[in-house]
């Protein structure tokens, strides 16, 4: 991998991670941009203990463009675009309109390939391994910002979603503490390795889906499966077989054997509901250690987090989503149509 950093015309960063060692990456951003200007704001609800990012800027951000005004496409002729080179192979930058920025964090765009007609699916291992070497670099680098207490990568796919960019693409939120999802599961490690004496949650959890029914597939390094709680209609975790807190933590086997696991789940999720059917719309969410001080969460250290993957959809079957609606929008209790047994049942039988 060759990583090369450069400079937007506004400033912002951008970042070209090649697989080639020989590629030159020193083409400028001629657009006439001026300084980027956020106002966005964290603000701490103290019924709740979480926080809320105001981001007004964020309403005049870019909405559907045409396919051919696409921004993350690469620049060509006159045609300028967030990329000033004329091709790319993974590239990272600043996003234009974040949600959080300066003390309040940071927020980047991951475009996965320069084909804006494909998908993560679509890409080949080598592609998928560079994307996760782009993942862990930057997980690094945003690590030791200052404002920075946990890192977040993360795939948004489909309208239905609310993807607002066609070109293949996910995103990265740096965020100034940790966030209300990582405390629960802190607070459970916590709680768990007290009642036992010192057993891990997180090992505990693998251990038991690996010995069950909801075994969606199973590599050397890597384990998914659909939890015994599941959320969503169609939702599966993907860990490491070696618990690490973090993708800095992987060693190579993992990392050599990520692209074709992950491939795999990404193709059977657009094979659930059948032939002719849309792409399958998903989020695909890394959970991974804080790198703040976890004081709060009393016996717990970063190595007792387990990294893993969520990916779910909200399609509950064809033609149909699934909304949150007044017990999961209202109260945080939610409500699944599918059985989680079900699903990994459907999820083993579209295997390629």
């Amino acid at each position: 991998m060759k990583k090369t950093s450069t400079r937007l015309a506004d400033g912002r960063e951008l970042i070209y991670y090649d697989l080639r060692d020989d590629t030159v990456r020193d083409a400028v951003d001629r657009r006439p941009l001026e300084r980027t200007v956020t106002t966005s704001e964290v603000r701490r609800d103290v019924l709740l203990g979480d926080s809320v990012a105001i981001a007004s800027h964020r309403q005049g951000r870019t909405y559907h463009p045409p396919a051919d005004q696409c921004p993350l496409c690469p620049t060509t002729g006159d045609r300028l675009s967030e990329i000033p080179d004329s091709s790319y192979d993974v590239v990272v930058f600043e996003n234009r309109f974040p949600s959080l920025a300066g003390d309040s964090g940071r927020c980047e765009v991951v475009c996965f390939t320069s084909d804006h007609d494909a998908s993560f699916a679509s890409l080949t291992e080598e592609q998928v391994a560079l994307v996760l070497d782009a993942w862990t670099d930057r997980t690094s680098e945003l690590s030791h910002l200052p404002s920075v207490e946990q890192v977040f990568c993360f795939e948004n796919r489909g309208e239905e979603i609310g993807v607002t960019l066609g070109h293949p693409h996910g995103q990265i939120y740096a965020y100034p503490f940790t966030t209300p999802r990582t405390a629960l599961m802190l607070r459970s490690l916590a709680a768990h390795k007290e009642a036992t004496g010192g057993e891990n949650l997180f090992d505990s959890v693998l251990e038991r889906e690996l010995a069950g029914e909801r075994v969606v597939l199973e590599g050397e390094h890597w384990a998914a499966f659909v939890p015994y709680s599941a959320h969503w209609p169609y939702e599966v975790h993907l860990y490491p077989k070696r618990r690490v807190p973090d993708l800095l933590g992987l060693d190579e086997a993992a990392r050599t054997e990520f692209p074709k696991v992950y491939l795999e789940l990404l193709r059977r999720f657009d094979r659930i509901f059948g032939e002719g059917e849309p792409p399958t719309p998903y989020i695909a969410a890394w959970h991974q250690a804080p790198f703040g001080t976890l004081e709060e969460f009393e016996g717990v250290s970063r190595d007792d987090f387990a990294l893993h993957l969520e990916l779910f959809t909200i399609r509950r079957t064809s033609g149909k989503l699934k909304f949150l609606a007044g017990s999961e929008s209202g109260m945080s209790v939610f409500i699944n149509d599918v059985p989680p047994e079900f699903a990994a049942q459907r999820l083993r039988e579209v295997a390629s």
